[in-house]
Formats: C-alpha cells, sequence, structure tokens
C-alpha cells in the first residue's frame, strides 16, 4: 500500500495546532457571535500560517482559519494577498 507522504507533511501541522484541544464550536461560533477568543488562541499557536495557507488554497468559507474570519479571509483573497 502507497503512503500519500506529500499531504501528510502539507497537514503536519494539524498535530500540534492548539485547535485541536478546544471543540469546533470554539472556531465555528454561531452567527453574530464573537470569534475573539478564537483569534487569539490562532495567534499562539505555530501553525497558525499553514493554517491560513490551508484555508485559503481549500477555499474554507466557514469559522476562523489562522486567526482570521470568513470575512477577513474573503478582504484577503480579493485584495490579491491569498494566493502565492
Amino acid at each position: 500500500m502507497l503512503i500519500n507522504t506529500a499531504a501528510d507533511t502539507a497537514l503536519a501541522w494539524q498535530e500540534t495546532a492548539l485547535c485541536a484541544q478546544a471543540g469546533p464550536e470554539f472556531f465555528f461560533p454561531a452567527p453574530g457571535s464573537s470569534t475573539r477568543e478564537a483569534k487569539q488562541l490562532c495567534n499562539a499557536c505555530e501553525g497558525r500560517l499553514e493554517c491560513l495557507e490551508y484555508a485559503l488554497v481549500n477555499d474554507e468559507r466557514f469559522g476562523v482559519w489562522g486567526g482570521l474570519s470568513e470575512k477577513e479571509r474573503e478582504r484577503l483573497r480579493r485584495t490579491g494577498r491569498g494566493r502565492a
């Protein structure tokens, strides 16, 4: 059986991500709820940039990823800074 090590390496940041220690409701709050706490946790995480890159490449449209909300990621995409 072949193992896709490229994909494993690309997602290695998930193993040590701080979000793995919090519930999904923390990063996917109800509409209109604050994302401040999730963003604070993201900003302390070593995998924040890899997480943000993953969200941008995979067009994640919901939740806080890499310290940015849906609206903030969309703004980043529109300004052209969201694609490498």
